[in-house]
């Protein structure tokens, strides 16, 4: 494991650009501090490499495909002796940290940093620290609707628009499972129970 002088840390990196996962492959694999084991286009890729082999820091996108950061994050939580995760992303929404950190993510970084940045992440995240940005924890979670991925943020408007499980999966091309997945996590998202609840927050915020 990381923290020794002639050890470097291994690093496992989720993204679903291609360019950005060729990006970190430079950034850390030209870095003889670490060691690029793999990287993963979704979330569903990250957690068969956290199965498969034994690594010290994953950095994982926020918005991914079939499963995203934070469904990931709650996975690891019923996994013993899970790699420490760093969230790195684009998403500007304000409370995407503050769900990182609740969800027991160990650091966050925002793509708009300097490369440099997220390599000083890795680093105190590989030595034990947490690295956030600054949170006033005494303020409420903000605008739950900024939590939703984009697939979730589709299939609520469809909801709004009347559209049955069935056809949103027709919609969207995806399967009625795939579709009933991502509404468990919009429905937990927004603290309401089923369709309705969700469609008439929805109507109350866009109204």
């Amino acid at each position: 494991m990381a923290g020794t002088e002639d050890t470097s840390i291994d690093i496992v990196v989720a993204d679903k650009s291609p360019l950005v996962q060729a990006g970190l492959g430079r950034l850390f694999g030209g870095d003889e501090r670490f060691t690029l084991m793999a990287t993963a286009a979704d979330g569903e890729r990250f957690l068969e490499a956290v199965d498969r082999m034994c690594f010290d820091v994953g950095v994982i996108g926020w918005d991914m495909p079939y499963m995203d950061g934070r469904t990931v994050l709650q996975q690891l939580r019923q996994r013993s002796d899970p790699p420490r995760v760093i969230v790195y992303t684009g998403n500007a929404a304000p409370d995407v940290p503050r769900q990182v950190m609740q969800l027991g993510g160990a650091g966050f970084c925002s793509k708009r940093e300097p490369p440099e940045r997220l390599v000083e992440t890795v680093l105190a995240v590989a030595e034990g620290r947490m690295v956030f940005p600054f949170m006033d924890m005494s303020q409420p979670g903000g605008d739950p609707f900024a939590s939703l991925t984009s697939r979730e943020q589709e299939l609520l408007a469809a909801l709004a628009h009347g559209r049955t499980n069935a056809q949103i999966a027709g919609d969207l091309e995806i399967s009625l499972n795939t579709v009933k997945f991502h509404l468990k996590n919009l429905y937990g998202k927004l603290s309401v129970r089923n369709r309705a609840q969700a469609v008439a927050h929805y109507l109350k915020s866009h109204g």
